[in-house]
Order: C-alpha cells, then sequence, then structure tokens
C-alpha cells in the first residue's frame, strides 16, 4: 500500500505531500517507504528536488514531466570511400595483447561475423594462428588480423613461443595495432611486458590502447581510474569498449578514421579505387573455395603454408594444434582462391569439452561452405598400417560427394617413404582403395606430395582448378541429345518391349551438374539403367572425380498428346537419381 501510495506521488509530482509522509515514516521508525524509495532508479534528466530524511543520489527526484534522454552525437561520415578501394590495399590493423582479453570477440565485432572460435579459458589459448577479415567499422573499411596472445617469457620451442614468433613476423605487414587489456582485472605485469614487446618489434606502428570488457564498470570514476593506470603504458589516451556488447564502438571510430585516412592519402595509387562496372564472368571464373579437411596431425597446417608460401598457421609434432578454421586467400593464375584450413576431423562423441567441440563443429560447418574439399592423408601411416582411409577419412569423403562437392584426395609426407619399397606400393594401392570404399564416384584424383619440402605445390592447384572447372561446367541440349542417341543405342535393355522412351535430356543446373532425362510413359529407368547413364556421363565428357545428379521425369503420353488441348496437366512424377541417393517425389504444379 505504502509503496503504490508512494509511486503516484512520485508520478504526480507532489513534493509536499510526500514529504510530509517521509517525516511521519521516520518519526515511526517504518523503514519500508524509506527503502522502496531508495532502490529507486532515476530515469530523468530534468530538474531535480531534494527530499528532506533521504541519504545520498537517492533523495532526487524527476521534476520535469516528460524523460529526457541524451541524444548521440552524429558521428562525421569519412571523405574517403572505403569500399571503392582494392581490398589488398586497405590499411591493416593487428589485434594484440595477453591471453584471454577478448581480442577474438573484437575481431568477430568488427567483421560482423562470429567466425573466430570465443571460449573463455583462462589457463589456456584458443587463438593460435593469424586470422584475417575486412572489418566494417561504419563507413571505415579495413583489414583486420587477429594473433593469439602473447606471453614473451614463454619457455623457447613451445606453442606459446611459436605464436609470439609469428606473431612478430605479421605486425612488421601492419600498419596499426589495437592494444587490448581487460579493464576488470587492471593493468597486469604481463600487460607491461607486452607493451615493451611492442615498442621493440613495431616501433613504427601507431598503437591503440583499448580497455576491454568496460560494460561492467558503470561507474564513470571507475573507468576514469582504469584510464589513468592504463596511461603508464606510454601509448596515449586509452578508449573503454566492450566488444561483447558494443560499447565504445563510435568511440574507437573516431579515433580511427584520421589515421586511416591519412594513411589512404599518403599512398595515393591508381589501382585502389575499383572500377564500379560490372564484370561478366562465367561460373568457372568466380571465387574457388577450398577446404583442407582430414584428421589430426596429417599434414594439413604445414600444406596450408606450402600453398601460401608463407608461414600463416602454427605446425608442430603436436596433434590438434590448429583451433579455428583458418582462411586465407591468394591468387593462382589469375584466379581468387579461398582456402580454409579446418581443424582435426574427429569423430564427435559428445565429450568433447572447451574450445574442441567448437573445432569440430567448425570443421563441419567450413565443409559444407567449400566448392572444392581436398583430403589429407598420411602416406607415412598408409605404408606402416597397409590401409588407405580411416573411418573419419571415409566418413569426409562420402560427406563430401553426398553434398554434391569436388573431391581431391592428397597423399602427404612421400619424402618420409622415399628409397623405400612401400613408395610405389602406397601410389598403386591408394587409388585402388579409394574406389572401392567411394564407388559413387569414379576418378577421384589423388596426388602424392610433400608438404615440408613444398613438392606438388603447383600440380595440387592445376588439379583442384581441373576439378573446379568440371564441377562448374554446362553442357548444351543439343549436344547431349546426340550423345544420348549413340548411347541407348550400345545399351543391353533386360526387356526390349517394356523399354522406355527418353523424349530428351538436358542439364538444368552446375555446380555440381545435374540433369534431367524426360521419359514417355509410365515406365521408369531402372537403377542399373540410371548408373548405364550417369557412367557414360562421367567417360564420354570427362567429369570424373565430381559428383554427377540426374532427375528423371515421367510424362504420360497422354499429356504430351493432349499438350494443345484445354485440359489441366497431368501430375509429372520426378525420380531423383544421384551420387546421395534415389528418391520419388511429386513436384507442385506451376
Amino acid at each position: 500500500m505504502a509503496q503504490s501510495l508512494l509511486r503516484s506521488l512520485l508520478r504526480n509530482r507532489n513534493a509536499a505531500r510526500l514529504s510530509s509522509i517521509l517525516t511521519r515514516a521516520s518519526s515511526l521508525h517504518s523503514p519500508s517507504p524509506l527503502r522502496y524509495l531508495s532502490q529507486l532508479q532515476n530515469p530523468c534528466h530534468g530538474a531535480l528536488v531534494r527530499l528532506p530524511w533521504l541519504h545520498s543520489s537517492s533523495a532526487f527526484f524527476c521534476d520535469d514531466a516528460t524523460p529526457r534522454k541524451p541524444k548521440p552525437k552524429p558521428l562525421k561520415k569519412s571523405k574517403i570511400d572505403f569500399t571503392k578501394i582494392d581490398p589488398d590495399l586497405l590499411p591493416t590493423v593487428i589485434l594484440v595483447g595477453r591471453p584471454n582479453v577478448g581480442k577474438s570477440a573484437l575481431f568477430n565485432r568488427l567483421i560482423r561475423r562470429r567466425e573466430a572460435l570465443v571460449y573463455n579459458t583462462p589457463d589456456d589459448h584458443v587463438t593460435r594462428d593469424i586470422r584475417e577479415g575486412i572489418a566494417k567499422l561504419g563507413d571505415l573499411r579495413f583489414r583486420v588480423l587477429d594473433s593469439a596472445g602473447l606471453e614473451t617469457a614463454a619457455t623457447s620451442g613451445s606453442i606459446l613461443s611459436r605464436t609470439t614468433e609469428m606473431t612478430g613476423g605479421v605486425i612488421a605487414r601492419s600498419q596499426f595495432a589495437i592494444f587490448l587489456i581487460d579493464v576488470r582485472d587492471g593493468l597486469q605485469p604481463l600487460d607491461v611486458e607486452v607493451g615493451q614487446w611492442m615498442r621493440k618489434h613495431a616501433p613504427g606502428i601507431r598503437i591503440i590502447v583499448a580497455m576491454n570488457k568496460s560494460e561492467s564498470l558503470d561507474e564513470q570514476g571507475l573507468i576514469t581510474a582504469a584510464a589513468g593506470e592504463a596511461q603508464g603504458l606510454g601509448f596515449g589516451d586509452p578508449v573503454a569498449i566492450s566488444a561483447e556488447t558494443g560499447l565504445g564502438m563510435a568511440e574507437l571510430y573516431e579515433i580511427l578514421r584520421p589515421l586511416l585516412e591519412d594513411y589512404v592519402l599518403q599512398s595515393p595509387s591508381d589501382e585502389q579505387i575499383q572500377d564500379d562496372t560490372p564484370l561478366e564472368t562465367e561460373e568457372s571464373k568466380l571465387p574457388l573455395q577450398l577446404a583442407i579437411v582430414g584428421r589430426p596431425n596429417v599434414g594439413k597446417s604445414t600444406m596450408l603454408n606450402a600453398l601460401l608460401q608463407e608461414n600463416r598457421v602454427l605446425v608442430g609434432p603436436e596433434a590438434g594444434l590448429t583451433r579455428d578454421s583458418i582462411r586465407a586467400q591468394f591468387k593462382f593464375q589469375e584466379r581468387t582462391v579461398y582456402l580454409v584450413d579446418t581443424a582435426g576431423w574427429l569423430h564427435r562423441s559428445g565429450k568433447e569439452k572447451g574450445p574442441s567441440s567448437l573445432s569440430v563443429v567448425q570443421s563441419r560447418k567450413n565443409l559444407m561452405r567449400a566448392h572444392i574439399i581436398a583430403l589429407v592423408l598420411d602416406g607415412h601411416e598408409i605404408a606402416q598400417t597397409k590401409s588407405s582411409l580411416k573411418h573419419d577419412e571415409v566418413v569426409i569423403a562420402r560427406r563430401a560427394i553426398e553434398e554434391g562437392r569436388g573431391l581431391v584426395v592428397i597423399v602427404n609426407k612421400m619424402d618420409l617413404l622415399r628409397g623405400s619399397s612401400l613408395f610405389e606400393k602406397v601410389i598403386d594401392a591408394v587409388p585402388k582403395e579409394i574406389q572401392t570404399v567411394i564407388p559413387q564416384v569414379t576418378g577421384v584424383p589423388v596426388m602424392f606430395v610433400s608438404a615440408l619440402e613444398g613438392r606438388g605445390r603447383v600440380a595440387i592447384m592445376h588439379q583442384v582448378v581441373d576439378t573446379y572447372q568440371k564441377w562448374c561446367s554446362r553442357l548444351s541440349t543439343a549436344r547431349l541429345n546426340r550423345w544420348l542417341r549413340k548411347v541407348m543405342s550400345r545399351h543391353s535393355w533386360k526387356d526390349q518391349a517394356t523399354q522406355p522412351k527418353i523424349k530428351y535430356f538436358t542439364q538444368v543446373k552446375a555446380r555440381p551438374p545435374t540433369f534431367v532425362a524426360f521419359v514417355s510413359g509410365k515406365t521408369q529407368l531402372l537403377d542399373t539403367d540410371m548408373r548405364f547413364l550417369m557412367k557414360s556421363l562421367k567417360e564420354d565428357f570427362n567429369l570424373g572425380g565430381i559428383p554427377i545428379r540426374i532427375m528423371q521425369r515421367s510424362v504420360p503420353r497422354k499429356a504430351i498428346g493432349n499438350s494443345s488441348g484445354n485440359h489441366p496437366p497431368a501430375k509429372v512424377k520426378v525420380r531423383v537419381k544421384s551420387d546421395k541417393r534415389t528418391a520419388n517425389t511429386e513436384p507442385a504444379p506451376s
């Protein structure tokens, strides 16, 4: 009752009545109205009236009937259109700091995608490789690099020492750096060591200190005190941000905008501005998405470094080094290739915890996004176990085929078998076993390389591009029907009387190639006939190594004869034959 009365008095701004009630409540030692009023939050920013018998700032209430919120200051727009600059020529900003300060969370915030793994592991590192993306902060565009946590006192040769060395090699290619600290923990000794490391390894880079996780410090006094402590690093005034909630992104924009504008203006180039004219390209000329998958410790990261010809990801004898799926871009024969190095493929048992469980999910997502799957095998392990494919590798290959992706098998570590009698045996046995395990696709290309020595790098890319062009290939209907007449004449039908008549054969889509066979009558082609057509397509048009799908549409003869009449069209049954499965469907009438 007292609370509802106080609420109405506050709403009607009756200060005299409210003061008398509080005086009476204080004399009667009744703390409930005082406790309720002290817990009220002031939502207004108008004139305030101090009430007696109340303590501290909670003794204020609004004297303005309309709540007012401070209007945010409009951001100044950049005088440079960064969207028209070639992505390869954009300024580069690297995120640095000790472990577990929120670098990957800020990376995801800047690129506007949850791409980097984020997990709270105070005693471990989640990020171990350099991840790159295009940041979108307002109308600013720049390349942003997510680095591993720096520990300058790590033991030489350890994982932490190798990640620090890799960060030192990449930071030389950056123009700006955002130095993140955890404002909740305060300035730690390791933060000071990272600052000294930055002065030594990046003397010419403009460094911005960002106090992350500032959403927990609501009081201005705490943020001011933390900012004064962060100034001791010697990199100027820090900016308070929260990568998780987006707090402080406007302030970060105001700091970066003049720096990025000056960099672009000081390095003019005719190649920076992109032509707005759209390019008419064929499907085979579009960017190629290549995913490197396989079991742990088969050399996937070494393969990526060999293809990029730089130490982009961490490699070593330890299994499971890669956690994030690293995406890199490079050019091969004037073609843009997006290369993805995934974490080691493990059978998901439900017992994974922490970053390992996230890595398994991320690897499966990247498999679905890729155009071509490069399945990496361990040649030395094959020679020892006399078995080419393990269960996990068979799962990868079959899933790639079922999803309609091109498949290339790469047998790595062949340098360990050089000069041995097992070298030729492995080369002869692997293709045969792959054909036995994956009978849906014939002619899967198999490459034998050594990623550590860099052997076979160009041959791999030539094979990947060739498979991609097959995957994007299109055949004209006239050419297919000429081929069909020849094929049907040499096929031995089981029952000539019930032989279905294929009216015509056409391709309806590519990526992967999908065909439709229009059959007259109710009789449909058998599975053996469909397999014969699929095999003939691959052999006659050189489509081996990629999945092919054939849909069979059965059109009744009456529908063909009465096509000019006013009768409604009959239902058309569609029978799909692909490398994935065979299904009968009835499409909705158009």
